[in-house]
């Protein structure tokens, strides 16, 4: 059984025992979160839209993290122009502990 949920504006294909990274939640390690805005549930046969209304995803937070640097490099030639940026996109990984549809 899996379901595709929708959180910090990404879509995730999850299932029970699942460890994923979503973007930063407000909550802390060894808190209980719950994803509501469940897109699709499948258990053998997919069900979405009106008939996963109601369904619901509970998952655990495991730790909070930023992710790799990523560089960004702003370049224009013959004029001398550069300019380097680093950015480093900060996360919540979860553990998805029961799918409730």
């Amino acid at each position: 059984m899996y379901a595709i949920i929708a959180t910090g504006g990404k879509q995730y294909k999850v299932a029970e025992g699942d460890i994923i990274n979503v973007e930063k939640l407000n909550a802390g390690a060894g808190e209980t979160v719950t994803f509501d805005q469940v897109v699709a549930v499948s258990d053998g046969t997919m069900k979405a839209g009106a008939e996963v209304a109601g369904a619901t995803v509970t998952a655990s937070v495991v730790k909070e993290g930023r992710a790799k640097k990523v560089i960004v490099y702003r370049y224009k030639r013959k004029s001398g122009y550069h300019k380097k940026n680093g950015h480093r996109q900060s996360f919540t990984q979860v553990k998805i502990d029961k799918i409730n549809a």
